[in-house]
């Protein structure tokens, strides 16, 4: 997912995207190891998700908390 359709979430949004993809990649995971997963590359492509998640989240927070 683009950064500028993730800043277009709000925090709860983004928060709620996030598990889902620490599922996801969990899932993934496991299929990995059973030799059950076709395309490896998307533990990369979740793995990249989350972390841009978490980075836009901490970049939100302290702007969020201030106007709060």
């Amino acid at each position: 997912m683009k950064a500028s359709k993730i800043r277009e979430m709000s925090l709860d949004e983004m928060n709620r995207q996030l598990t889902a993809l620490k599922e996801t990649y969990f899932n993934l995971r496991f299929q990995h190891k059973t030799g059950q997963l076709e395309d490896s590359s998307m533990l990369k492509k979740t793995r990249l998700d989350i972390a841009r998640f978490k980075t836009i989240i901490k970049q939100t927070q302290p702007t969020e908390q201030q106007a709060g």
